[in-house]
């Protein structure tokens, strides 16, 4: 997978790809709000739970701790 910026549904329907965007986006975030470490480091990189794309740095955490979608 590429690092660069994805857009929230973006990265939420490579995860879920059998999900439509706004349900994949749904279980991205409750992903991200169950993983409590994650949570943590994206919000030290400016990340906030209404923001709607994912930067490079923030997309490698996620890749860290979730794995490859």
């Amino acid at each position: 997978m590429k690092i660069r910026a994805y857009q929230k549904g973006e990265l939420a329907q490579m995860y879920y790809p059998w999900c439509g965007r706004h349900h994949a986006v749904r279980c991205l975030n409750r992903d991200i709000e169950h993983a409590w470490t994650l949570r943590r480091l994206l919000q030290q990189t400016g990340w906030r739970p209404g923001n709607r794309v994912f930067t490079p740095k923030q997309v490698t955490l996620i890749l860290n701790k979730l794995g490859d979608p």
